[in-house]
């Protein structure tokens, strides 16, 4: 066993993995195949390069996510750290600056003294040494191959979507509103209203939509995450689909009528100069010329100007209850982690979160110290309970809910009788539980 570890992958996971690993004391050569070789939805070099969403989801009390990022802020974690600095207006979302926090990622990576960047493709599985692959859902065609022959199985994978983004100076205000649903966070939001007429012109049009088709080789694979659904995809669900999904007017109500529209779309802000907006939920396959022409039948993008289009990409991951340990280690060669949307989960906090444990036990290995697996009890430990002990046959990564969590043993769920109790005291076990981790990480137990 070496005195270094190998991370391959700079996104969000290979990121917190090399940071957590390298503040254990541990030297770290990160690998990062950017701007060798891009991938087909990133465009620049640096390390923890956004793609999609903007947004680390609701930072609100007694959420699922808040807990996850709690519970993080509690381990140091870089990336949660850097995210608060960058954040921009988003009601009760933690959503960021994609720029700012990348080039702070990278400033902060790259300064690190116990951190090599190395830019170059890995096309293989070191054959020796502590290895982290933290490759991310766009795994270039080479490794994922060597991964396939790791696994042992077919590679699975699922299709992911970016959603549009439009140039603020185009929106016509006249039109939109500012509010953010239930009042939450005040009025971070830009709001499309839709009449019924418009909403069901919307969807004619987009039933009607040009999409880009899959690859001849994926199509007869080709399916998507359900938290990601292309609004391609959803309306042909049914009519309405989209109207309790990303065009729910629920919680939001126009100003200037005192109602609540049929429909609406919802704009976030994108960066702090507030010079450009994502159209919330949006993402599709739609070509983009059909799709400028259907994005502008929203009311108040009549003229708007695209930055960004909707696109389609495929997503890589590996089936984690078959090859994974409960500290993500391949169970017939452990020196291997995966960690990231590769291990089997899904989400900017998620995934970070996973390189935050497996940079801790990639450590501890280098050391010679125990792994010790997160409690169940813990969001994190959850988490990664369920990436590695899942019982469903169609796994499909998971983002963190409430759901993946113990639940309270039975007198005490009937003691508790609100939901927001019940909330409040698996909140407060979360935490003591991974309080306890981490000190027996840091060898305090």
């Amino acid at each position: 066993m070496t005195d270094s570890v190998t991370i391959i992958g700079g996104g969000l996971a290979g990121c917190e993995a090399a940071w957590q690993c390298a503040e254990q004391g541990v030297p770290v050569r990160l690998y990062e195949m950017r701007p060798a070789r891009q991938t087909p939805a990133h465009t620049t070099d640096r390390l923890a390069e956004i793609v999609c969403s903007n947004s680390f989801k609701s930072d609100e009390v007694n959420t699922a996510p808040h807990l996850l990022k709690e519970e993080l802020r509690r381990a140091k974690s870089l990336l949660i750290a850097v995210a608060e600095m960058t954040r921009v207006p988003a009601g009760a979302a933690l959503a960021i600056d994609r720029e700012r926090f990348a080039a702070e990622v990278t400033a902060r990576i790259a300064a690190h003294p116990r951190i090599t960047v190395i830019r170059e493709e890995v096309t293989a599985i070191p054959d020796e040494g502590v290895v982290v692959i933290a490759t991310g859902p766009l795994t270039s065609d080479a490794l994922a191959e060597e991964i396939q022959k790791l696994a042992g199985a077919e590679q699975l994978y699922f299709y992911d979507a970016i959603a549009p983004v439009v140039d603020a100076d185009t929106i016509n205000y006249d039109v939109v509103f500012r509010a953010a649903r239930y009042g939450k966070g005040g009025d971070d939001y830009l709001n499309c209203p839709l009449t019924k007429a418009q909403y069901e012109a919307f969807v004619d049009a987009l039933l009607a939509a040009e999409c880009v088709a899959p690859k001849a080789f994926e199509a007869d694979k080709a399916r998507y995450f359900e938290a990601c659904l292309p609004i391609d995809v959803a309306v042909r669900r049914g009519r309405d689909t989209l109207r309790f999904g990303p065009m729910k007017p629920v919680g939001l109500r126009d100003p200037r009528t005192g109602e609540e529209p049929y429909a609406v779309v919802q704009l976030r802000q994108e960066n702090l100069m507030a010079d450009s907006y994502s159209l919330v939920g949006f993402q599709n396959s739609i070509k983009w010329g059909a799709q400028k022409a259907l994005l502008r039948m929203i009311p108040g993008l009549e003229q708007a100007e695209f930055l960004k289009f909707g696109q389609v990409h495929r997503n890589t991951y590996v089936n984690g209850p078959k090859l994974l340990t409960p500290t993500l280690q391949v169970k017939h060669e452990p020196r291997l982690f995966f960690a990231g949307q590769l291990s089997g989960v899904e989400g900017y906090v998620e995934s970070l979160a996973t390189g935050l444990a497996v940079g801790r036990w990639a450590a501890a290995l280098v050391k010679g110290r125990p792994l010790c697996p997160i409690p169940r009890a813990s969001a994190l430990g959850s988490l990664i309970n369920y990436v590695a002990h899942c019982e469903h046959d169609d796994y499909q990564p998971v983002n963190i809910t409430f759901a993946l969590l113990p639940p309270l043993p039975e007198p005490e769920a009937r003691r508790l009788r609100r939901k927001p109790e019940r909330r409040g005291r698996q909140i407060a076990l979360a935490l003591a539980a991974f309080e306890q981790w981490l000190q027996m990480m840091e060898g305090k137990q």
